[in-house]
């Protein structure tokens, strides 16, 4: 994703006159007075660190510089000076902190051009997989230290090697752009995340603002600050408003959603006159992380699946092409979809023995189906689907929907008003519209109303540090959010229950829904 920014300003080449004893102004002021003309601002900030260098600099390099600014706010921030002849790239960092994975881009500032890009595992991994148990970790002694540890060491290394990979240092980078849920925020920044989870839920902080990067201990240039995306409260995060940022939602007539499934499904509604936010907890069946055999999306991991309507032989796709090994969320949605318009499952998500053939097994009471036998798997075991398997994905399909619905309604909308339906993340990049309305996880829409938008909190991070107004734009954002508590919804519930069939016990909501064989 390269958006070019009509308006640059983060870099400027100033050219000054040098000092003489008729014109004795210090080499501060007189590089300040360049840069407000240049910028049209009364006020710049220079950090003490730069102003040990700049007597030096200035005579090195004839008061010929390029310099490097952040606007936090109202105020213009020098972040660094460099030869005005220089031709090193002047860089920017994103990152999308995401609790099982990070990801790290590279920009050049002068150019808008991505330089390097890298995706690694979150080193918290080895504390727990999820938030929740980071978060206990992090209450013991010496806890807190350490995750913030693992992730500073994690991106420091992964610093250097995609500097490496696109010939800079990690000194050239200027701006650092940081977009991760509420509680990866906290650990970042080393800050205690225990009222998170205990009510009244209370983070430490929703707008950090600008911080500086060799305070957070972040190896890149001593003067460069990092811009830290807001929260909105503990359960809707940065990586969500910096996906706003991206999406553009904010800036548009018509009203539109956006839906960002990880451990919990997050949905923004709304357009540039209002905005409205919930959470809930569908996520984890959604990313095929119930199933005996799900697994995130990667090599040998099945992200789609057809049924033959002859032999009724499953087909199943798999990244890269390789030997089945386990299934994403994407490739789940398939198979429930498939099982049920092929009659193998019925509305309720219930196996038909009839339409199984020799695929439905029988074990310690606990039916379940063979989607890839052993022979042909990557493990040299069965791949199967279990009955519980299915009910967990229908009750996680379920919460989806009426969160949807709930979100809609909460302002006078059907689901069907809607304009354009964004799916973002890796889930979003993976998913077939038609399988999720098929087994009713997503509304009956016109198939070309879906945008997928990929990693749109790594693209709204990106945003964030080739503007030159980002934190204006991503507080206005921010601030604009009104927040659906959905656990004191009334109607949640009902809805929920109402949910809990495929496609739904309303088959109206549903109109394209037409199973081949009906079980």
């Amino acid at each position: 994703m390269t958006k070019k920014n009509n308006n640059k300003t983060l870099i400027k080449t100033v050219s000054l006159t040098p000092p003489s004893l008729q014109d004795n102004t210090a080499d501060a002021e007189r590089l300040i007075m360049a840069i407000k003309s240049h910028l049209r601002t009364n006020t710049v900030d220079i950090d003490l660190y730069l102003l040990r260098q700049l007597p030096g600099l200035l005579r090195k390099w004839n008061y010929n510089v390029r310099c490097i600014f952040l606007k936090d706010r109202a105020r213009w921030i020098l972040t660094g000076i460099t030869d005005s002849t220089d031709t090193v790239p002047i860089a920017g960092l994103a990152v999308d902190l995401g609790t099982t994975t990070v990801v790290l881009r590279i920009i050049d500032l002068s150019t808008d051009q991505i330089l390097a890009e890298h995706t690694f595992d979150n080193p918290q991994i080895a504390v727990g997989p999820d938030i929740l148990t980071r978060i206990h970790y992090s209450d013991q002694d010496e806890g807190l230290k350490k995750i913030n540890r693992l992730i500073i060491d994690g991106l420091n290394q992964m610093i250097e090697k995609s500097c490496d990979s696109c010939n800079i240092k990690p000194d050239n980078i200027y701006a650092v752009s940081v977009a991760g849920n509420t509680a990866m925020t906290h650990f970042f920044m080393g800050l205690n995340p225990y009222w998170i989870i205990r009510e009244p839920y209370i983070p430490v902080v929703n707008k950090p603002g600008l911080i500086k990067a060799k305070a957070l201990g972040i190896n890149v240039n001593p003067l460069a600050r990092v811009i830290i995306f807001p929260n909105v409260g503990s359960y809707f995060g940065g990586d969500l408003i910096a996906g706003i940022l991206f999406s553009g939602i904010d800036k548009k007539e018509d009203v539109s959603i956006l839906v960002d499934v990880g451990t919990n499904a997050e949905v923004l509604l709304g357009n540039k006159h209002w905005l409205v936010a919930c959470a809930g907890a569908a996520g984890p069946a959604l990313e095929g992380g119930v199933t005996k055999m799900g697994m995130l999306a990667g090599p040998g991991v099945i992200d789609r699946i057809t049924i033959d309507p002859v032999t009724f032989n499953i087909k199943a796709h798999t990244i890269g092409d390789e030997p089945p090994k386990g299934i994403c969320g994407s490739g789940l949605i398939d198979l429930a979809a498939c099982l049920f318009l092929y009659g193998i499952i019925d509305i309720g998500g219930k196996f038909v023995p009839l339409m199984c053939g020799n695929r439905l097994k029988d074990k310690d009471g606990m039916k379940y189906y063979v989607v890839v036998p052993a022979n042909e798997s990557g493990t040299g075991s069965d791949l199967i689907i279990s009955q519980a398997d299915l009910d967990s994905l229908i009750r996680s399909k379920a919460a989806m929907y009426t969160i949807l619905e709930t979100i809609t309604s909460s302002v006078g909308m059907s689901l069907k008003d809607l304009s354009t339906f964004y799916v973002a993340g890796t889930f979003g990049s993976y998913i077939n519209p038609n399988s999720a309305i098929s087994i009713g996880m997503l509304p009956d829409l016109p198939i070309d109303s879906y945008k997928t938008l990929g990693n749109s909190s790594l693209g709204g991070a990106t945003m964030a540090i080739i503007s030159n107004d980002c934190l204006n734009k991503i507080d206005n954002i921010r601030d604009r959010i009104t927040y659906l508590e959905l656990n004191v919804n009334q109607e949640f519930m009902n809805r929920f229950s109402a949910a809990k069939f495929l496609p739904h016990t309303d088959n109206s909501l549903f109109p394209s829904v037409k199973p081949r064989i009906s079980a």
